[in-house]
């Protein structure tokens, strides 16, 4: 049986001395979405992190299609296939919604036509507007913006860091799911999210995170039958 796509075994990480993760184990397969679930704090945008190499673990093992991750640089994940989507958009303003997704792709120009008209064509509501810049979108946009860019460079494996955050309900299910398609046309996603429902939903599989440790983890359908969980993350 092959390993998974990402493997991380016993993964920590303490900020000045403060464990942030402790101990985690999760994998997630080639072509499968897996739900991060937990409240603010729990850890959720840290693993996210550790897996980029925006921050260093303090012990544990990463694996990536195969090969360690601890000791790359966040370019060399990228080009290996990992990509993100971090929290908060992070979009460059001044550009046009194409600039945006154009500079995420350093391949040659029909490559990079192709990736284009591949991103626009799950994000329509982002073609009708690839002249705009990106401060006049909405904040759905944006979202969608900041995703695209992600897959620009075409990614094994999309960690997705709360792209709801922030966004109306109808908005939010309206951008999850995007985040549907694009798993099931055959991206590994990871995806951090404060819409539990929704989330699990859309990932076949789930970890629930408490200050920094995994407490429960299984099928998406059990955990959302599981009264623990529905009282902890659905509201009954």
């Amino acid at each position: 049986m092959s390993e998974p796509l990402l493997v991380l075994q016993g993964l920590s990480v303490a900020y000045g001395g403060i464990a942030a993760l402790e101990e985690v184990t999760l994998t997630v397969a080639s072509g499968e979405a897996v739900a991060l679930l937990g409240a603010n704090g729990a850890g959720k945008s840290t693993l996210v992190k550790a897996v980029m190499g925006l921050v260093a673990p303090s012990a544990g093992r990463m694996r990536f299609a195969g090969g360690d991750l601890r000791h790359l640089s966040t370019l060399a994940r990228a080009r290996l296939g990992l990509g993100c989507c971090p929290e908060g958009r992070r979009v460059f303003p001044g550009l046009s919604v194409r600039e945006n997704l154009e500079v995420a792709a350093r391949v040659d120009k029909t490559t990079r036509r192709r990736r284009l008209d591949a991103v626009l064509a799950v994000f329509p509501a982002l073609a009708a507007r690839s002249d705009a810049r990106a401060w006049q979108l909405s904040g759905g946009q944006q979202q969608m913006l900041a995703l695209g860019r992600a897959l620009m460079g075409q990614p094994r494996l999309l960690l997705l860091d709360e792209p709801s955050l922030g966004l109306s309900p109808i908005l939010a299910d309206e951008l999850l799911e995007k985040v549907r398609e694009i798993a099931k046309a055959g991206t590994a996603v990871l995806l951090a999210e404060q819409n539990a429902a929704k989330a699990l939903a859309i990932a076949s599989r789930a970890y629930l995170l408490e200050v920094g440790r995994v407490v429960r983890e299984g099928a998406s359908a059990a955990l959302a039958e599981s009264a623990e969980v529905r009282k902890a993350f659905l509201g009954g």
